[in-house]
């Protein structure tokens, strides 16, 4: 993964340099790039890496023409994946829309839609970014007070009665 964009990124840009050719360069990375969890050492390490290899030539091969930006896309399904990593007996305690605020899983032409986006014209402005596609798992995730989301309408009535007391 790595490997692969290192070494094809610095190829197109040797000739896309040499031959002053303007380009848009769109890398996948994953939102895991930036915290590392546990079970995808291998995978969370490739997609920092893609991630610094975007943000560090958006800045310096910008002079050229040539802009830099990346997709960090959550769960888009598909049947191969999707079947190895949530087996039928898996379904109900791994379910992915739990995780979800929008309550679903991605759809490819949505991802598909935002690529285009950003390798064209319309983004001519965009470089160096890094657009989250994931229904807001992410940040739900990294929230500290989420697990809030489990509380009742009763129980944050009650909450706020204890508060207004306290505060009176």
């Amino acid at each position: 993964m790595l490997k692969g964009t290192y070494y094809n990124t610095l190829a197109f840009g040797k000739y896309w340099i040499k031959n002053k050719i303007s380009a848009a360069v769109l890398n996948i990375v994953t939102t895991y790039a930036w915290t590392g969890p546990a079970y995808v050492v291998p995978s969370a390490s490739a997609k920092a890496g893609v991630l610094a290899i975007t943000r560090s030539l958006a800045v310096e091969w910008a002079k050229y023409g040539i802009r830099f930006n990346a997709i960090a896309p959550g769960p888009f399904p598909t049947k191969g994946a999707w079947d190895r990593l949530f087996p039928e007996s898996l379904k109900d305690i791994l379910d992915i829309n739990k995780k979800i605020p929008l309550s679903r899983v991605g759809e490819h032409q949505e991802l598909a839609n935002l690529a285009a986006y950003l390798i064209s014209d319309y983004s001519a402005f965009i470089n160096g970014e890094v657009v989250t596609i994931d229904g807001g798992e992410w940040l739900k995730g990294a929230g500290e007070f989420n697990f809030l989301e489990a509380v009742s309408q009763n129980q944050w009535d009650e909450i706020e009665e204890k508060i207004r007391k306290k505060n009176n």
